[in-house]
């Protein structure tokens, strides 16, 4: 792998996971589209992967440590001393909900690697046609809830619901953030909230994948592993932070746009091809 394709994975890593785009998809479809030619034996590509994911990992701690340390002290606090307090119950609120989409996600995981991955059209299909459903579904939630909900207003109900969505993003096109952004729009959760809880919930399904393979990380550690992280977790901070700030004013159409975007010029590839 050149270190300029190396550069080019990490940000797109780090934009993907984050903004409701998909990363898995873009990861596969973005070397398709530059003609990368990425030859990497199985246990190489591994380490790399993990690389992007253990960099995205670092940015989304990074944003949100004050978050994770009044979570973990407030999970403290409840098993300790017994205080029921609202930060404790969001620390359960997340481990409850990183649990469903961790076990299908393994169950699948195979599955998806053999058959899915190199699927180029159904990946640019699905990436659309989840486009249009984050863009119907948030304004869809506009009109039907006058009130929505704040992220301290969240119940268990509603966050095992949004971990169990997260399932879906095993698939590549779906998108993670995108899949429980969406989830916690139609259960009438305001965009800043449905986007902190998505980020939040991100941290403890990808420290999981990251520590399962940390083994491959280390054995194969290389400059181009150093750029992988590096670069992800500087633009995941960035996309993290703007995502943030963007959704105050604006919904999430022009990200469903930029999927219709992407998913035309991969079909138009395909088609040529």
């Amino acid at each position: 792998m050149l270190l300029i394709q190396a550069i080019i994975l990490g940000i797109v890593q780090g934009i993907g996971e984050f903004l409701p785009i998909s990363s898995s998809a873009h990861l596969i479809l973005v070397p398709y589209l530059l003609n990368f030619n990425l030859e990497l034996n199985n246990s190489a590509q591994l380490a790399f992967d993990v690389s992007l994911h253990f960099g995205t990992l670092i940015a989304v701690l990074l944003v949100f440590y004050r978050d994770w340390l009044n979570l973990v002290n407030g999970a403290y606090q409840n098993i300790i001393h017994k205080k029921n307090t609202f930060e404790g119950k969001m620390f359960l609120y997340l481990v409850y909900a990183t649990i469903p989409g961790a076990l299908i996600g393994k169950l699948l995981e195979n599955y998806i690697e053999v058959y899915f991955r190199n699927m180029i059209l159904a990946i640019a299909i699905l990436l659309a046609i989840m486009g249009a459903l984050i863009c119907l579904g948030d304004k869809w939630s506009e009109k039907h809830y006058k009130k929505p909900k704040n992220f301290n207003e969240l119940n268990f109900k509603e966050t095992f619901i949004i971990g169990l969505s997260q399932a879906l993003a095993i698939f590549p096109g779906f998108s993670r953030s995108g899949t429980t952004m969406l989830t916690a729009r139609i259960l009438g959760i305001n965009r800043q909230a449905a986007a902190k809880f998505s980020f939040l919930l991100s941290a403890p399904i990808i420290f999981g994948a990251t520590m399962l393979k940390f083994n491959d990380l280390i054995n194969n550690f290389s400059l181009n592993i150093f750029i992988g992280i590096f670069t992800s977790a500087i633009v995941g901070f960035i996309s993290i932070k703007f995502l943030l700030n963007y959704i105050k004013k604006h919904d999430f159409s022009i990200f469903a746009y930029y999927r219709f975007l992407i998913a035309a010029i991969v079909i138009i590839k395909f088609i040529i091809n």
